[in-house]
């Protein structure tokens, strides 16, 4: 089979892989995996394993690591290099000394089953170290995790991980040599990766910004595209050429463009490529699975799965542990890393290509690796509840948190619960503040929630997916409940938990755009906002007031397209007791005109504009960044920012008294 055949087979194969687990209610990353057990060599052998497939799985990688990149920052990398370089580095080498001791017990003990030298322990205890980078950064991106604790010392493991593979490439065949240069070959590719990665943070820095905007301007959708491409993939290269991994050089990338302004279009621009090349290198994992040799050797798979991934859960969690973590994190992180990864197999085939191993023991390791694979979704699935069994402290800790955060709501009534406090929910919470109206907000983000807290905001840490956060949140008092992120997973399972506590709450959903809009419908929405149909709504609304449409005819054809598409959009801050209201009163809305230097109403007072008699009073006057007293009496000046508040029409008649 060619290319193009290897390809159609692949993508065919997992497009009904990927319907028939959805219809299943499944994760599609078990389906990539199913249909890799399936089509491949020990399946029904429609694909044989080439080097098409293993490019096609690595640049998955490469690009689940950029988009990973993009949400940490040097200055989050700094904060974490205790995690990287200690916890990290402590896991790699305590696991190398623990597989080669494990095996030389073997040898000793099972000397028919077993015979491992201390090189191919060694080699075994590299492969072991490996945890999947593609699988648990998937996952913990699907459930909200990778800014919790454990979310961060699972990274910050996996990348000491990628930076490990390097050294024990040089490493393996080396000590299988019994080279003399081993010291030498080691310093001379330490230096080479050490310049690689000085080279891409210290002069990718400065140059990304100012690159970009180069791009930028000239407003080229397809040259920014190419230029992304060329720099994600040029950066694994690079890092590939030094000894390093792909993954890590795109990492690197990731991290330089977050510190842009363009790292949210990059963000979506790079989804397509992620998502369907991941698929990929899943389907590849798949393949690797000899279903006959596992029947036919099922104990002693069972033995070498079992035994490495309890081996490591041991190992991580008691090392998390030692570097101050605690025990639901150290548990977490465990459980998170306890499965083989993606390299373990590059040094799994290295050590068979030297002979370290026997063949028939490697092929049974790498199906027990693959296996351990498959379980990881599922294990990662009941962590939470692996978590409270065997931590003694997780009760009496999540016990803690709930406590305070129904300490801080515990007097407050008609209040809204924001799930999630980045940009959108600060944003809601300060709109919420300024009409006087309570607000209580959940985030996982540690250090957001300190840094909130300390500037006085209402936010606690807790997941708003959790029926106990609900509870500790007040949602049997409150009048609205806004979900500002748009993981539709886990909104789902805020409104399973709303249905459940108090159906007649109001729930808005953020959500990225209209695909899953039936789903949070049909789970209970009250109603879903789609950020790409506000923002086309808002561009329309401008390009038909520069083109000279009336600005009461344009807001009357933005509310309609609003009032078509959200029924009950003024209804967001009301309870059930209020479905009587009038219409009117459901289209009371705030809106701020801008004060340009051609407006009418420059150097006059507020009173003599009379804007009470059109329906609306001012709610605030900004100047710059300072908050000006409305009284009557100020004097209106040009970048003025006047926040009104009426009903819609009132609102468009005021505008147009304000600026024309």
């Amino acid at each position: 089979m060619n290319a193009l055949d290897i390809t159609l087979s692949l993508l065919g194969a997992a497009v009904l892989g990927v319907v028939a687990f959805r219809m299943m209610q499944l994760p599609p990353m078990l389906g990539y995996l199913v249909v890799g057990i399936l089509v491949g060599p020990y399946g029904f052998g429609v694909v044989q394993e080439s080097h098409v497939t293993s490019e096609l799985a690595e640049f998955g990688v490469v690009f689940l690591m950029f988009s990973i990149g993009l949400e940490f920052s040097l200055a989050k990398l700094m904060s974490m290099r205790k995690a990287v370089f200690g916890l990290g580095m402590a896991q790699v080498l305590v696991t190398i000394l623990a597989s080669m001791i494990t095996g030389w017990l073997a040898s000793r003990w099972l000397p028919h089953y077993f015979h491992i030298s201390w090189e191919a322990g060694f080699a075994l205890g590299g492969a072991l170290a490996m945890s999947s980078t593609a699988i648990v950064s998937k996952m913990l991106t699907e459930r909200v995790e990778l800014e919790s604790l454990h979310g961060r010392q699972i990274i910050s493991i996996l990348l000491f991980q990628d930076l490990a593979v390097v050294p024990l490439l040089i490493l393996v065949p080396a000590l299988a040599s019994h080279s003399p240069d081993l010291l030498q070959t080691l310093a001379f590719a330490s230096g080479k990766a050490v310049l690689v990665l000085v080279l891409l943070l210290v002069v990718g820095q400065k140059l990304m910004r100012t690159w970009f905007s180069i791009v930028v301007k000239r407003r080229s959708q397809e040259l920014f595209m190419l230029n992304l491409l060329l720099i994600t993939l040029g950066a694994a290269w690079l890092t590939e050429k030094a000894g390093l991994s792909m993954a890590l050089g795109a990492f690197v990338a990731g991290m330089l463009i977050s510190e842009t302004e363009y790292r949210h279009q990059v963000e979506e621009d790079i989804k397509p490529f992620r998502d369907v090349l991941l698929g990929l290198f899943f389907i590849t994992v798949g393949m690797l699975l000899n279903v006959r040799l596992v029947i036919d050797n099922i104990w002693l798979v069972l033995l070498l799965l079992s035994l490495p991934v309890l081996l490591k859960l041991v190992l991580i969690g008691a090392l998390a542990r030692i570097f101050g973590n605690s025990t639901s994190v150290a548990l977490r992180t465990g459980l998170g890393l306890a499965q083989a990864g993606e390299f373990g197999f590059v040094l799994l085939n290295q050590a068979g290509g030297l002979q370290l191993v026997d063949p028939l023991l490697l092929q049974l390791i790498l199906a027990s690796m693959v296996l351990s694979m498959l379980a990881s979704p599922f294990i990662l699935a009941k962590s939470d509840a692996i978590v409270m069994k065997f931590s003694s402290n997780e009760w009496m800790m999540q016990s803690l948190a709930l406590t305070q955060i129904a300490a801080r709501t515990m007097t407050t009534k008609k209040h809204v619960i924001i799930a999630g406090f980045g940009r959108s929910g600060q944003s809601l919470a300060r709109l919420l503040a300024e009409e006087n109206i309570d607000y209580h907000a959940l985030d996982l983000d540690p250090d957001r929630v300190r840094d909130a807290q300390t500037a006085g905001a209402n936010v606690s840490y807790g997941d708003a997916a959790r029926r106990e956060s609900l509870l500790a949140a007040g949602i049997n008092r409150a009048a609205a409940l806004v979900v500002t992120y748009t993981s539709t997973a886990s909104a789902l399972k805020v409104l399973h938990f709303v249905n459940e506590l108090n159906p007649s709450l109001p729930v808005i959903v953020r959500s990225h755009d209209d695909v899953d809009l039936d789903k949070l419908r049909a789970a209970g929405a009250t109603e879903v906002v789609p950020e790409l149909m506000e923002g086309s709504l808002m561009l329309a609304s401008h390009a038909l007031v520069m083109l000279g449409i009336p600005l009461r005819r344009v807001v009357h054809r933005v509310q309609a397209a609003r009032d078509a598409r959200y029924e009950s959009l003024r209804g967001f801050f009301h309870g059930a007791s209020d479905v009587a209201d009038s219409p009117e009163s459901m289209q009371i809305r705030l809106h701020t005109v801008v004060l340009s230097e051609r407006a009418k109403s420059l150097k006059q007072a507020l009173a003599s504009l009379q804007l009470e008699e059109l329906g609306v009073d001012v709610h605030a006057v900004r100047r710059g960044k300072a908050r000006l007293d409305h009284s009557a009496e100020i004097l209106l000046q040009a970048g003025d920012v006047v926040v009104i508040r009426g009903t819609s029409e009132a609102v468009a008649r005021a505008e147009q008294r304000l600026l024309k």
